[in-house]
């Protein structure tokens, strides 16, 4: 039987094109995710799958999926997809490492300044009046002379703190009890919050980070400060954060990672806190951290090399499991 290999996304024609010498191809034409039904149709004569945050793979999707040999995540932080499921019933997963890096870490630095030099609310000035040139307003404050944090010194938090380090800030400072970083200096996650102008969250999802940051940690933060999420939606509590900016004592919250993303918890918001859309002090991008059109394109094509290699009877090489 010939191999058919399910995308759940639209990719580049090149990589599409690349895997169709391999089996026959099925994609997902559509930005819109395929509905769990829909999938599992898919799946049920599939011999691999590449997939992307908008789709969750647990055990009971995997129960028709009974010629699957491999779940190709074009995506970094997996927490959406049960690799012991998988494991179990011998189909492997990788992942997509070291790519969206990068790209994350630049627009979590350009998160941060657009939220402290209120660059959404000028624009919006501009936008709706008359421009007639400079007048004292908008007063913010940049990350120059500043105390900066970065929760989570993985790969993503190390290459913002690498950035971080050409702003001059007063001092950087560190959350992570595994990782540290010379001339970076590791504390609390209580000390980041009390003393930090800026805190960037940089953590994958997991039973320890959910609700990471909540109402009882941000009611001892530092009045005035600036957080920027970029790791996952369900790290940061998001009605403690829009509690936190109508009280004041949060300054501004900018993020590309929101909770209604997050598939693998069951109990997900289905829409962003209003509260969080509606306030000033906020500035969003919709889950942009790896879109860049030439690194897109190195995702597509390293997962796909992971479908090539099993199809042709090797190991993925970016492997998360070994299956039974």
């Amino acid at each position: 039987m010939p191999n058919k290999i399910v995308i759940t996304n639209p990719i580049h024609d090149e990589v599409r094109k690349r895997l169709a010498q391999y089996g026959e191809v099925v994609m997902n034409p559509l930005l819109e995710p395929w509905q769990p039904n829909e999938l599992a149709e898919h799946l049920s004569t599939a011999t691999a799958m590449m997939g992307f945050m908008t789709d969750r793979v647990d055990a009971a999707l995997l129960k028709k999926a009974t010629q699957l040999k491999i779940v190709a995540c074009a995506l970094k932080g997996f927490d959406n997809y049960d690799v012991t499921a998988c494991t179990q019933q011998g189909i492997w997963v990788s992942i997509v490492p070291d790519l969206l890096t990068e790209p994350t870490a630049e627009l979590a630095l350009g998160l941060a300044i657009a939220l402290g030099r209120h660059v959404r609310l000028g624009d919006q000035q501009l936008r709706t009046h008359t421009f007639e040139g400079w007048r004292a307003q908008f007063f913010g404050q940049g990350l120059h002379d500043s105390i900066a944090a970065v929760v989570g010194l993985g790969m993503v938090g190390q290459a913002i703190a690498q950035r971080l380090t050409g702003f001059d800030c007063k001092s950087l400072l560190s959350v992570d009890p595994q990782t540290s970083l010379p001339g970076i200096t590791p504390c609390t996650l209580a000390y980041a919050l009390q003393h930090a102008d800026y805190v960037f969250v940089a953590v994958p999802l997991t039973t320890e980070s959910l609700n990471l940051i909540d109402h009882i940690q941000l009611a001892s933060s530092k009045p005035g400060q600036l957080l920027i999420n970029v790791g996952r939606g369900s790290v940061i509590n998001e009605q403690a954060v829009a509690q936190a900016l109508e009280s004041g004592r949060l300054a501004g919250y900018a993020a590309d990672v929101f909770a209604c993303e997050d598939w693998a918890l069951s109990d997900r918001p289905h829409v962003i806190e209003p509260r969080l859309l509606a306030h000033p002090a906020t500035v969003f991008t919709p889950h942009l951290g790896s879109a860049v059109r030439s690194v897109r394109l190195a995702i597509e094509q390293r997962a796909a090399d992971n479908i090539i290699a099993v199809l042709t009877g090797s190991a993925p090489p970016d492997a998360m499991n070994a299956p039974l």
